[in-house]
């Protein structure tokens, strides 16, 4: 993947917003996860306003979260044309462009790859402080291979660059970057000077939480839990972490499969969150640890379901002696 699937929180309004007006309908509906029903509110608004950058920006948000990255690119391209000096909107773009590389022919998927770079860098020039957006640059250019403007020694600058913003976001770029370079203890070392620092802001803390989840460092993890909880104590995604932190420990696992199912139930699948896919493979882990067969291959297969090219599911069914 050029830029990852964002189990990181990018921040919705981290930017300007829009220009334009939006129908509080369509945000309700996409906040509630109701994604085709955003689309017709909005398209119905776009035939009185064709001209709405904020209904394109929109239209292209809710496409992104029903994965037709062709619609939401076109109609982030849209929106750009209407509003180019919209660092949000740029970052969306190249989002999509991203995306839609990822599934494209290797000649059309280097010349997305290129495009999401420029939308990246475009969105950091208009607006540095949009944190999401420089965590969107700084992770392109960790991935993606130089032919298309990625590189090591760029990300290490843009996290730099990050820190002489804000301190905090820029330990957690550095993080990401020593993650890459698998040297864990330079970023474990990161992630604990962002915990000193006690940022007011809850996504460098869930950040940390990714991060040792990925490390499966379930102690950690409820560290990271504790002290976002503090900040945004009802942040829905506090739950999906302690269910984590608890399958990895093989601890509290009763509790920890209700977390999950709530998580599932009632948080909408989108890609600023944890994602469902995740959450499934996480309940079949933890039926595994209960001897669950049957139950554990069926929420690999849930997860597949959402997300076919998902390795990790496909890898834990075979593990199980089963087919996806």
């Amino acid at each position: 993947m050029f830029f990852g699937n964002f189990i990181r929180v990018a921040m919705l309004l981290a930017a300007l917003p829009a220009t334009g007006e939006v129908p509080p309908a369509a945000r309700q509906q996409f906040e509630a996860g109701r994604y085709a029903e955003a689309v017709q509110t909005l398209q119905a608004a776009l035939g009185q306003d064709s001209k709405n950058a904020a209904l394109h920006h929109w239209l292209a948000r809710s496409y992104f979260e029903m994965r037709d990255f062709d619609k939401a690119v076109t109609y982030a391209e849209r929106a750009a044309a209407l509003d180019p000096q919209n660092s949000e909107i740029r970052q969306w773009l190249g989002r999509a462009y991203g995306r839609k590389a990822e599934r494209a022919g290797w000649f059309s998927g280097f010349s997305l790859a290129r495009k999401t770079r420029s939308e990246f860098e475009e969105a950091v020039r208009l607006n540095p402080r949009n944190f999401s957006a420089q965590r969107d640059l700084i992770e392109f250019y960790l991935e993606a291979p130089g032919v298309v403007g990625g590189g090591k020694d760029k990300a290490r600058r843009q996290a730099e660059a990050v820190a002489a913003l804000d301190a905090a976001e820029g330990h957690v770029a550095m993080a990401a970057y020593w993650e890459r370079e698998k040297k864990h203890d330079r970023a474990a070392a990161e992630c604990q000077k962002v915990l000193e620092l006690k940022p007011a802001r809850v996504e460098p803390y869930l950040e940390i939480a990714a991060y040792y989840t990925r490390r499966e460092d379930p102690g950690r993890i409820q560290e990271a839990v504790r002290v976002a909880a503090a900040v945004a104590p009802k942040d829905p995604r506090l739950n999906y972490y302690r269910a984590v932190a608890r399958v990895v420990a093989g601890m509290e696992l009763e509790e920890a499969e209700r977390l999950l199912k709530a998580y599932l139930a009632s948080v909408p699948d989108r890609s600023d969150y944890p994602s469902h896919p995740a959450a499934h493979e996480w309940l079949g882990r933890l039926y595994e640890r209960q001897g669950k067969r049957d139950e554990a291959a069926a929420e690999f297969r849930a997860g597949l379901k959402i997300q076919p090219n998902r390795k990790s599911a496909r890898e834990a069914l075979e593990k199980l002696g089963q087919r996806p």
